[in-house]
């Protein structure tokens, strides 16, 4: 299973760090909300191996059965591979080339709280609670963990649906079957 994960998860991981990378190029040109979409197509995109890696692990290794336990296990770690391999990505590309990436969102964010029509102590409030996060943002151990959580819903997610699909029993014998072979 080591093999499988490994070829699986790095592969993902690849896919997702070098989209990651392309679509970051264009993100201001198509917009946050399209950027959203775009990111999370990606996520999409490289967490279909799952359901290959463990489709590879059930058919190869296991003789086509496989319960759901040690298939969810297989992807997990798929999943868990492929998301690091983001992080550690998105950590390269932040603090060395784009620093001020986030700035607009963050910039957004506090533009919406102001817009939004609250009394003034709430939205300085918020306001001051967005700056935090901000501030908390630049902290790598912050940053790595807001970072892991944004693909690795996405990647449980497939990993359950693929887990239940490509689960398979051994196949019942019959009482007939088992006579013959004793005999």
């Amino acid at each position: 299973m080591k093999k499988i994960v490994l070829t699986f998860g790095l592969l993902g991981g690849a896919i997702i760090s070098v989209l990651m990378g392309g679509s970051l190029l264009i993100a201001n040109k198509i917009g946050s909300g399209h950027s959203m979409a775009l990111g999370y197509t990606i996520m999409v995109a490289s967490f279909l191996l799952i359901y290959f890696g463990i489709r590879t692990y059930r058919d190869n290794d296991l003789r086509g059965q496989i319960s759901f336990g040690r298939a969810f296990g297989c992807g997990i770690l798929i999943t868990l591979i492929t998301t690091v391999c983001y992080v550690v990505s998105w950590e390269v590309v932040y603090f060395n080339f784009m620093p001020h990436f986030m700035d607009g969102y963050f910039a957004a964010q506090i533009h919406r709280v102001q817009a939004s029509g609250l009394d003034p102590a709430t939205t300085a409030a918020r306001v001051a609670a967005i700056q935090r996060s901000q501030q908390s943002y630049q902290n790598p151990l912050v940053n790595m963990a807001y970072t892991f959580m944004e693909p690795f819903p996405v990647g449980l997610i497939i990993t359950l649906i693929s887990a239940g699909v490509l689960r398979r029993k051994a196949p019942v014998e019959s009482a007939a079957a088992r006579a013959v072979v004793t005999t």
